[in-house]
């Protein structure tokens, strides 16, 4: 039996609803989790949203959209990218679609440890 990894233990606690974990929105949880693309990303609910990142620990890098809200909700483009709303009235799962749709292509597995990635050059 292998170890869990941070993101799976992660997307399990809240799922379950563990008192250990960070709190959300379980619509929002729950339809980000269906989607196998943002299952494999570090999940970070805060302040009624829930970002999605690429690497488990502070710093992270915030360049991915985000769902806020629950029972409906609003996807937002990443924060550097200024508050531009990507679609608002969606359901919980058409949310998780909608930032599925406009993760950039290079974006795989979450990596354990902080920004940037230690092959990378700044790293």
């Amino acid at each position: 039996m292998t170890e869990e990894t941070t993101v799976e233990k992660t997307w399990r606690l809240m799922l379950e609803q563990h008192p250990d974990a960070r709190r959300g929105n379980p619509a929002a949880i729950e339809a980000a989790y269906a989607e196998p693309r943002l299952r494999a990303l570090f999940p970070w609910p805060s302040h009624g949203a829930l970002h999605f990142f690429r690497n488990t620990r502070y710093p992270w890098r915030d360049d991915l959209p985000f769902i806020v809200g629950g029972a409906e909700c609003i996807v937002y483009a990443p924060r550097g990218e200024s508050t531009c709303v990507l679609g608002q009235s969606l359901t919980p799962q058409e949310a998780a679609a909608l930032v599925v749709a406009h993760l950039p292509d290079d974006c795989g597995p979450a990596f354990e440890g902080p920004w940037p990635p230690p092959d990378s050059p700044a790293g």
